[in-house]
């Protein structure tokens, strides 16, 4: 059994080939950086037209690399939402087209259950039930995990997530799109020892979360030094700091709420190091186990969405020829409706 996933819900391209014996046996990225850099951020616009210009290409080379006929594929998962409406029109109008000219099923995905079962895909895999912590784009959110398809929401972010929080806080230090990995490179050279960067909403009980006001905090003390290089190293480092502790104070309160011993990490924020390492220092000192995708998969990509796809086949899952995309849809709901 052979799946073919594709993601296409922002500015990654991704597509993958995921085998029942061998996991992932291809796996091709396109990142659309250069297109949206100029502007800061993400043009929707830009990013739908670049994902038609690259999608056909990719899936071509991405059956060559695997040495894969289309008699091999047994069906074609595509992200289903949430995402940029565009973008994410672009791949489900693909999958389907080639789902339907292959007579395969067509299996629509949610973005953020790619995230939580990229795990799935290492050696070393969590066994059902744990705790996620999804750290992607923009969202911020702590998932009890009974099994596929059954994900209990116990805390989220109630304004800017945490990757929103990184990237906001770059942009105002002047680093380049995207900026939330250059303000985890700078903060490696900075020392925050004397700046107490407040830990949000920590000090009441509850599991949600709140960066807004960390970012403006450290858009305050940005305003208020001399703009060097140094200077803004240490306000990475402490601003960092700040939100890692945030997101470990707040695993351990879940991990003690719920009782599970197994942790997942998912999402782009899910590749920093100095989150991996705290993390793993909390698991350690309450006996528990930390997963984390590897570096590759914890960005968006198509190896996870096809993961997905596989688990939702073997489940007889079909989503017809009808193109639906959701741009909001909450994890826990089995449709998009």
């Amino acid at each position: 059994m052979r799946i073919l996933g594709i993601e296409s819900s922002c500015d990654e391209t991704g597509i993958a080939i995921y085998d029942e014996q061998s996991g992932i046996i291809a796996h091709k990225l396109y990142s659309q950086v250069k297109v949206h850099q100029e502007y800061g951020g993400v043009v929707p616009e830009l990013a739908s037209r670049d994902h038609v210009r690259k999608i056909i290409p990719l899936i071509r080379d991405t059956l060559k690399e695997a040495h894969c006929r289309t008699e091999d594929i047994s069906a074609v998962a595509y992200t289903q939402g949430p995402g940029l409406i565009g973008a994410l029109l672009v791949g489900a109008t693909v999958a389907k087209s080639i789902a339907f000219a292959w007579n395969k099923p067509a299996l629509g995905i949610h973005h953020l259950e790619g995230h939580l079962l990229a795990p799935m895909l290492e050696e070393n895999k969590p066994d059902f039930p744990f705790l996620a912590l999804l750290v992607s784009g923009g969202h911020t959110m702590l998932v009890s995990v009974f099994g596929l398809g059954n994900y209990q929401i116990i805390g989220e972010s109630i304004d800017d997530a945490a990757g929103e929080a990184f990237d906001k806080t770059a942009k105002i230090m002047g680093l380049d799109y995207p900026g939330g990995p250059l303000l985890a490179k700078l903060a490696e050279q900075g020392d925050g020892s004397e700046m107490r960067f407040p830990r949000p909403m920590t000090d009441r009980p509850g599991l949600d979360f709140s960066f807004s006001g960390l970012k403006t905090f450290a858009a305050n003390r940005v305003a208020a030094t001399d703009g060097s290089l140094q200077a803004n190293a240490n306000i990475a480092q402490a601003f960092q700091e700040a939100v890692v502790d945030t997101l470990a104070i707040k695993c351990k309160r879940a991990l003690k709420q719920t009782g599970h011993k197994r942790l997942v990490v998912a999402g782009g924020v899910s590749a920093n190091l100095s989150l991996r390492e705290k993390l793993a220092k909390l698991m350690q000192d309450l006996g528990g186990e930390v997963f984390y995708p590897r570096h590759e998969y914890c960005t968006d990509n198509g190896a996870m969405i096809a993961y997905a796809g596989f688990c939702h086949f073997k489940q007889s899952k079909d989503d017809g020829h009808t193109i639906k995309v959701f741009p909001r849809w909450p994890l826990a709901s089995s449709s998009g409706e």
